[in-house]
């Protein structure tokens, strides 16, 4: 098994070597390596595919006790300074290349079919391509500073991904916000970085925990100072798994082709800020103002979400803000010490949101049939319907990632939140009644956006909603449509006539169909790994300062009255939710409009997203620029000035010396002469 550990830089190169290989081909020879569409596409599915075999056969191992592996090579030195360079693979890391490469190649597979007709088809592949050996470096990353370095490499390649369609300027909007968002919580980890090396003299994570821990109780090192050191870390994970006060790129990177919102947005890149966190974590526990603050900013953002997605209606929007609701409860866990149950709600999260993520793309992929590219159109809850008879398979594999997001039995879902909230309980009864309530609104807006989507009737061919939308949402006409149909057909407009167009959605292709169904298995069982009554996922994954022997004594003292208890008000909860949603959405016997009008103020509260992107325009954006404008005048008035001053006394000096330099010797004797004699004149007075 030993050469199998030696090998497994091999699975962050992978996907790398298929990427560079297509990007070069892409450069030099476009127009040859665009029309190699599904050779490109099957070459880079097929190296991925080889990673994640490889994944799947370390993280057997690892199952079957294999001690952690690590391999580092001195990369850079100087003096005393000295970073290495290689990869570690751990329990820890085992899990997150399967959940990565898994979730990753069944978004390759499913975007054969989304992307079809994209012109960008082959540059989308070789993107997603980079994107994956990022997060997998990421991965397998041994110290914090190559952590930091395929951090911003998977910033970087987020970027790429969510402004794709960079002719639509919603797209490129989107993709510098997240680009800057990020890029201040990226400031702040790498301020962090340099204030934990600076005090511990190292980058690696269980070094700088003890050396921190003692300097702190040795009184070297202010107990403040570490703190300010954490929380700096704390503002990258922060940002990348979208936490409030940086949580406003995430719904707007919806603007990038579906399968992204799978891939980064429920999968991978939002997971990396936990990932870190967990990392981290030999720093993080010894600093309790750190984990409280990491807790409560889990809590209410996991909160702030579920209250903005109740009113949103455009799937994926509310979807987004369902990840970002679901990313602070790992927070929190990570806050309150839950280390296992944290990492147990990310590994299923991953596979029911990836899945309804991919859901809403054959959703939107049918709706594009009726209604045209528009994304307006395509994408709002409010032309949708009915569309269970249409489309069966996707209908039945949402249902399922709604089941296991809000929390019923057995969908995975349940048993990782349910942990959760109970250790929420344990720490602070605060963060758990946040957690409870949060899980109600949960169920309510997840069964309001199933029976919104595919029951009742079909609303797509109403053209008094279309026409009312367009005008609500009016912007300017798009250069692309959200995928799966060729963009040229906008050359012939969006007009009933359109051939390519029909009266109802169908089914999408089975390239798209048989991910969402291969992801709805874990959907379904996978929580079975982490019950309270076996839990085999916290026997394997487990907080670096605990040892098996501790977590086994830990299960051993399992409460089945408390379990019930914990689980009943979960379970209870989520009903109420979906009761409510039943009753506006399914049976119309609650009108959810009139209920709107009564409280107006809070639902143009939670419609506005707490008006927080409003804040930040007027605060940062707006801001800046007034800055801006201060600055140019004082760059024009004083900097400008003193240079053009500069400049006019240097001319009309000029002017004044050019008449004394004739190049006539008498005319220098005579200024000599009257020099002279002035001198005379004034030392006689």
């Amino acid at each position: 098994m030993e050469p199998l550990y030696q090998y497994a830089w091999l699975i962050p190169v992978l996907p790398l070597l298929g990427a560079t290989i297509v990007g070069f081909g892409l450069i030099s020879y476009s127009r040859a390596t665009s029309n190699l569409r599904q050779s490109s596409a099957i070459f880079l599915v097929s190296l991925l595919g080889t990673a994640m075999v490889l994944s799947f056969m370390l993280f057997w191992s690892q199952v079957n006790g294999h001690e952690t592996y690590t391999k580092v090579f001195e990369w850079v030195a100087a003096g005393n300074f000295k970073l290495s360079m290689g990869y570690t693979i751990d329990h820890l890391t085992s899990l997150m290349l399967v959940i990565v490469t898994t979730v990753a190649f069944l978004v390759m597979v499913y975007t054969d079919g989304y992307m079809a007709h994209d012109p960008g088809y082959v540059r989308f592949y070789a993107y997603l391509s980079l994107f994956s050996s990022s997060m997998l470096g990421l991965v397998v990353s041994p110290n914090l500073v190559q952590v930091y370095i395929f951090w911003e490499l998977v910033g970087v390649s987020s970027y790429l991904l969510i402004g794709f369609w960079y002719d639509r300027k919603a797209a490129a909007d989107a993709c510098q916000k997240a680009f800057v968002t990020n890029r201040v919580g990226d400031f702040g980890l790498l301020l962090g970085i340099l204030g934990i090396y600076w005090a511990t003299g190292s980058f690696e994570f269980e070094v700088m925990g003890i050396r921190l821990e003692h300097l702190v109780e040795t009184g070297a090192l202010s107990i403040g100072l570490a703190t300010l050191f954490g929380v700096l870390v704390f503002l990258g994970p922060a940002a990348k798994s979208a936490q409030f006060p940086l949580h406003v790129w995430l719904p707007d990177a919806m603007e990038g082709p579906t399968p992204i919102s799978a891939l980064i947005h429920a999968a991978t890149m939002v997971a990396a800020g936990v990932f870190l966190i967990a990392r981290m974590y030999p720093v993080f526990e010894h600093l309790p103002i750190v984990m409280n603050i990491i807790a409560w900013t889990g809590a209410f953002t996991a909160f702030l979400g579920a209250t903005i997605a109740i009113t949103q209606n455009d799937i994926k929007k509310g979807l987004a803000y369902s990840t970002i609701s679901q990313l602070g409860y790992m927070v929190m866990a990570m806050g309150v010490g839950a280390y296992s149950a944290g990492l147990f709600h990310l590994m299923t999260h991953a596979y029911f949101k990836a899945m309804l993520f991919l859901c809403s793309g054959s959703v939107i992929h049918g709706m594009e049939e009726v209604v045209g590219h528009n994304p307006i159109l395509a994408q709002d809850m409010r032309l949708m319907g009915g569309l269970r008879k249409y489309m069966p398979i996707t209908s039945g594999c949402f249902l399922i990632g709604t089941l296991a997001i809000c929390g019923i039995p057995p969908f995975a879902g349940f048993w990782s939140k349910d942990e959760i909230l109970s250790s929420a309980f344990g720490a602070n009864p605060a963060l758990w009644f946040i957690g409870w309530a949060t899980a109600g609104m949960t169920a309510f807006y997840m069964f309001r956006m199933y029976f919104s989507t595919f029951e009742g009737e079909f609303r797509g061919n109403n053209n008094e909603i279309k026409e009312q939308l367009l005008v609500t949402n009016a912007t300017p006409t798009l250069a692309f449509g959200p995928g799966a149909m060729d963009p040229k057909e906008l050359e012939h407009g969006h007009d009933d006539h359109d051939h390519h167009h029909s009266h109802s959605p169908h089914e999408s292709p089975v390239s798209m169909t048989l991910p969402l169904m291969i992801l709805a298995i874990p959907s379904m069982i996978i929580g079975l790994l982490g019950t309270p009554f076996a839990n085999y996922f916290e026997q394997f994954i487990y907080a670096p300062g605990e040892s098996l022997a501790e977590v086994l004594e830990e299960l051993a003292e399992f409460n089945l009255t408390e379990f019930l208890i914990m689980a009943g008000n979960s379970v209870g909860i989520a009903l109420i939710g979906i009761t409510f949603a039943s009753l506006m959405y399914l049976s119309c016997k609650i009108d959810p409009d009139a209920i709107a009008k009564k409280i107006k103020p809070l639902y143009n509260f939670s419609l506005n997203k707490w008006y927080l992107d409003n804040i930040n325009d007027f605060l940062f954006v707006k801001g800046s620029r007034r800055l801006a404008r201060q600055v140019l005048e004082v760059d024009y008035k004083v900097v400008d000035g003193a240079v053009n001053l500069t400049g006019f006394i240097t001319i009309v000096t000029g002017e004044g010396l050019k008449y004394l330099e004739n190049g006539r010797a008498q005319f220098y004797a005579l200024i000599v002469f009257v020099a002279v004699l002035g001198f005379v004149v004034f030392s006689g007075i």
